[in-house]
């Protein structure tokens, strides 16, 4: 242990500054911030800044300040809506965990890997009813008492992403004889009847 100390032990001082700048930024960002949209933009503004002056004591890891720097850049212009709107969580990590517990289990389900197509076409229906069927079991009278102007309209959307998507299959398939069938369709309504 102590010779693996020694042979790291120049790597330290820069880990330990590089570590306490993320730190602070992360404190920064958090619950426990400065909590108003102008006190974060400045506090951490300073601490970028900061960041950029004293790159040299990162030794080895300045590319890594460069690019938390540019990254934090980059990202400034939206970086502070959730000090802006009351109630806005500062994370999204609920909903990542949302879609990461919907991904999973329809992998169990289904045995694929990647998302089914069928949760592109289909997804405002299915995570919604995911999630409201997680919180309690709906008896089918209560779904048959939803209102049926708001389901048509949605099985309308649904619908209407289907045929694209059929469509869009069609066209990889046999470009030339899906654009020769709109051809033919473009004519025929274009004839006087």
């Amino acid at each position: 242990m102590s010779k693996g100390l020694k042979a790291t032990a120049a790597l330290w001082p820069a880990v330990q500054v590089v570590y306490a700048w993320v730190w602070q930024a992360a404190h920064l960002l958090g619950e426990q911030g400065p909590g108003t949209v102008a006190g974060v933009r400045r506090q951490l503004g300073g601490l970028v800044g900061a960041m950029v002056r004293h790159r040299a004591k990162a030794g080895s890891l300045g590319t890594a300040v460069d690019h938390f720097v540019k990254v934090t850049r980059s990202y400034w212009a939206g970086l502070f809506h959730c000090y802006a709107v009351k109630g806005l969580p500062r994370t999204n990590n609920d909903l990542e965990q949302f879609f990461g517990s919907h991904r999973y289990h329809e992998r169990r389900a289904s045995g694929r890997q990647a998302a089914t197509p069928a949760l592109v076409l289909r997804g405002e229906a299915r995570l919604l009813a995911a999630a409201a069927t997680r919180q309690r079991v709906y008896s089918a009278a209560e779904l048959a008492a939803a209102d049926p102007d708001s389901r048509r309209e949605l099985q309308q959307r649904l619908e209407g992403r289907r045929r694209r998507r059929v469509k869009r299959g069609r066209f990889r398939r046999d470009p030339h004889a899906f654009l020769r069938q709109l051809e033919e369709q473009l004519l025929q309504s274009a004839l006087p009847t």
